[in-house]
C-alpha cells in the first residue's frame, strides 16, 4: 500500500487550496498553467505558503493542462513541459512528509462539450502518463461532472499504473449530479471503477457540503475527500470575489470530518487562511469508521404527465400530416397575422410552425404568438427555439415557460448566427447546439431538473429537428440527422425542396430509419424570388426549364401564382409519395398560396386518410 493511502487508515490528512484564485488576484494575464514555466517563482510560493499554513498534501498546478485547454492560448504543444515543470516545481517546495497529487481536470462541464470520450481519454492520458513519470504520490481526477467521463478514465488508468487515485465529482446541488444519478450511488460506482479515495469539489461552499456528505454512505475500500469552495460567489465594483469567511470555513471543517470525510482541502476561493484554519479544526480529530446517513427526502407529488391529445410525432406516423410555418411580425401590428392563423386554423392544419427571430431578424416573441395561440384557436403551434440568443439559463427557464402555458411542440435549433441579420454586431450566444438543447429538454420529460433535481412534474416536450437536404453531399447531412435521432429527436423538418428528384433521394437516404419526416415546399412567388433562391440560397437550385417559366409570365401576377401552385402541386405529389408529412412555409404572408397548397394535399391524401380513421 502506498505511504499516502496508509498514512490515512488512521489520520485525517489536510489539503490544500486554490491556485488560480491566488494567480488571478495578483493579475494572471494567461492560464494559471502557463505559470509552470513563465512564472515558477509565484507557484513555487503558492505551494510553500499553503504547506507553511499546515497542508499535507499539495497538488500541481495542472488543473487544465491539457492539449484543448491550452489550445486557445497557444500552449497546445507545450502539455508535457507543463507537467514536468509543475511537479519539479511541487517537489522543490514540499518538505519531506508532503504528499504531491498530480491534478487532472475533467472536460465535461456545464456546458456542452463536442469532443468524443477517446478523445477525451486520449488528453487525459497524455496527462496522468506524464505526471506518473515526473513521480507524483497519487492521481487527483478533480470537478469532473460527468460520472462516465471519470469512470472511463479511472478504469483505464488503474489498468496501466499502480499509483493512487483520488476522484471528485461535482454536483450543481447537494444531492443528485445533472443526469439525476443521486450523489452517494454515484460516488459508489466511482468507487467500483478503482478509486481509492472519493467525494466533492467545487460549485459549492463548506455549508452546502456538510449537507451533501449527509446522505453519502463511508465507502467500502476506500476514503472520502471534500475540497468545498469558499462561499457562493460574489460580484464587487465588476468582479467576482469569495467571502472572507476563513474562520468559518475551518468551524464547518471539523462537521465534514464528522460525516466522514479524511482528505480535506479547498477549491476556488480559498487561500493559506482558510487551510490554517481547516488544520487547527481538524488536528485533535480521528477519522470515523461508522455515521448515520440521512436519506434523501423524495418528492411524493404529482409527477405524472397530464392527459394529452395526440402528438405531431403519432400523428404523422399513422396519417398525412400538414403543418405550416408562419412568421410573427416584425411590428406590432398583428391583425394580419392573427387572421391568418384563423384561416389556418379553420382549414384544419394540424400545426402552425412560428419562427425564432430567423435569420437572425427581429420579430414578435413567437412565445407570445404561441400563447395567445393556445388560448384562442385550436391548432397546435410548434415553437422553434434557437441556440443563439439565451444562455443556459434562459433556454431552461423559456422550455420551463413553454410548458407551463402547455405549449409541448418544439423545434430545437442552433439558429443563424447574427452577423447574418440586421444586427451583425448582437452577441451570439450558443452555449450548447440544437442537440444539447435537445437533451435538455428530453431531461425536463423524465422531471429531472438541469442540475438534477426533481422538477415534481416531468414535462411533454414533442421535439423536432431540422433537416437541410440541400447539400452537396447528402450521406453528410444525413449522418447529422442521425447523431440528433440518437440525442433523442422525435422527428425531423426539412428546409424547402424544389425538386422530385430531391425528395425521392431524401427517401432513399432516410428509409433505414425509424423517424417521420415533414417535407418542406415553399412556393416560388415571382421571377425575381425565383432568381434569389437560385442564385443566393446556399444549396437551392432551380432548373432552367423552371427559370425560363417564371420569366416568361413575370409580367402577368395571375399567371405567376398559377405556376407556381401548378409546380407546388406536382412536387406535393411526390412528396406523399412517399412521405405522411407535408411542412408548408407561408411565402411573405401569402396564406392563400399556403391554403390552397393544403387544401390540396388533403384532397389527394383523404382516401389513405379515411381509410386509417
Amino acid at each position: 500500500m502506498s505511504q499516502l493511502l496508509d498514512k490515512l487508515k488512521h489520520n485525517i490528512l489536510v489539503a490544500d487550496g486554490a491556485i488560480g484564485t491566488i494567480l488571478y488576484s495578483e493579475g494572471l494575464d494567461t492560464c494559471p498553467e502557463a505559470y509552470n514555466i513563465t512564472h515558477p517563482d509565484k507557484v513555487a510560493r503558492i505551494h510553500r505558503s499553503y504547506i507553511d499554513a499546515g497542508a499535507d498534501i499539495i497538488q500541481t498546478n495542472t488543473y487544465g493542462a491539457n492539449f484543448e485547454k491550452l489550445k486557445p492560448f497557444g500552449l497546445e504543444h507545450k502539455v508535457k513541459d507543463i507537467h514536468y515543470a509543475a511537479v519539479e516545481i511541487a517537489k522543490q517546495a514540499a518538505n519531506d512528509d508532503t504528499f504531491i497529487l498530480g491534478t487532472v481536470g475533467g472536460f465535461r462541464g456545464i456546458k456542452q462539450e463536442d469532443l468524443e470520450l477517446s478523445s477525451i481519454q486520449y488528453h487525459t492520458e497524455i496527462q496522468i502518463e506524464t505526471l506518473i513519470d515526473a513521480g507524483v504520490d497519487g492521481i487527483l481526477f478533480e470537478t469532473y461532472y460527468d460520472l462516465e467521463e471519470l469512470t472511463t478514465i479511472i478504469k483505464a488508468t488503474k489498468r496501466k499504473y499502480d499509483i493512487p487515485i483520488i476522484a471528485q465529482l461535482t454536483a450543481l446541488n447537494t444531492n443528485y449530479l445533472r443526469n439525476g444519478t443521486e450523489i452517494n450511488t454515484a460516488l459508489q460506482q466511482v468507487v467500483k471503477s478503482g478509486a481509492d479515495i472519493v467525494g466533492l469539489n467545487c460549485h459549492h461552499g463548506p455549508h452546502h457540503m456538510q449537507q451533501s456528505f449527509s446522505h453519502i454512505e463511508l465507502p467500502d475500500g476506500a476514503y472520502l475527500s471534500c475540497y468545498p469552495n469558499a462561499s457562493l460567489l460574489d460580484i464587487e465594483n465588476s468582479q467576482f470575489k469569495y467571502s472572507d469567511n476563513a474562520a468559518y470555513f475551518g468551524k464547518v471543517a471539523e462537521q465534514l470530518i464528522n460525516e466522514g470525510v479524511r482528505l480535506i482541502g479547498g477549491c476556488c476561493g480559498t487561500t493559506p487562511e482558510h487551510i490554517q484554519y481547516i488544520k487547527s479544526s481538524v488536528s485533535d480529530l480521528k477519522p470515523i469508521n461508522q455515521k448515520n446517513v440521512i436519506p434523501i427526502a423524495k418528492y411524493t407529488g404529482h409527477s405524472e404527465k397530464p392527459t394529452q391529445k395526440q402528438n405531431l410525432t403519432s400523428k404523422v406516423k399513422h396519417r398525412p400530416t400538414i403543418i405550416v410555418e408562419l412568421d410573427t411580425p416584425k411590428h406590432l401590428d398583428t391583425d394580419l397575422f392573427f387572421r391568418n392563423i384563423k384561416k389556418l386554423d379553420d382549414a384544419k392544419i394540424d400545426a402552425v410552425t412560428l419562427a425564432d427571430n430567423s435569420l437572425a431578424t427581429v420579430r414578435i416573441s413567437n412565445v407570445a404568438a404561441a400563447s395567445i395561440i393556445k388560448q384562442q384557436y385550436d391548432i397546435e403551434p410548434l415553437v422553434h427555439i434557437t441556440c443563439r440568443d439565451r444562455n443556459l439559463i434562459g433556454l431552461q427557464s423559456h422550455l420551463l415557460g413553454l410548458s407551463l402555458l402547455g405549449i409541448n411542440e418544439i423545434l430545437t435549433i442552433t439558429g443563424d448566427p447574427s452577423k447574418i441579420g440586421h444586427l451583425p454586431g448582437a452577441t451570439n450566444v450558443y452555449d450548447v447546439n440544437s442537440k444539447g438543447l435537445t437533451e435538455i429538454a428530453l431531461r425536463f420529460n423524465q422531471g429531472i431538473n438541469t442540475d438534477g433535481d426533481a422538477l415534481k412534474t416531468q414535462t411533454n416536450f414533442n421535439i423536432a429537428g431540422a433537416f437541410d437536404p440541400n447539400v452537396r453531399k447528402l450521406d453528410g447531412a444525413v449522418r447529422r440527422l442521425e447523431k440528433k435521432l440518437e440525442s433523442g429527436t422525435h422527428y425531423f423538418i426539412t428546409q424547402p425542396v424544389y425538386s422530385k428528384e430531391k425528395i425521392k433521394e431524401v427517401y432513399e437516404a432516410t428509409k433505414h430509419l425509424d423517424v417521420p419526416l415533414f417535407i418542406g415546399i415553399m412556393p416560388v412567388t415571382s421571377y425575381n424570388n425565383a432568381l434569389f433562391l437560385h442564385n443566393e440560397v446556399p444549396g437551392i437550385k432551380l432548373s432552367e426549364a423552371i427559370l425560363e417559366q417564371f420569366e416568361a409570365v413575370k409580367d402577368d401576377k395571375a399567371k405567376t401564382k398559377s405556376l407556381s401552385i401548378e409546380l407546388s402541386k406536382a412536387l406535393i405529389d411526390t412528396v406523399h409519395e412517399y412521405f405522411n408529412g407535408l411542412y408548408l412555409i407561408t411565402p411573405f404572408q401569402k396564406v392563400d398560396y399556403t391554403l390552397e397548397l393544403a387544401n390540396y394535399s388533403k384532397s389527394i391524401t383523404s382516401t389513405k386518410q379515411e381509410a386509417i380513421l
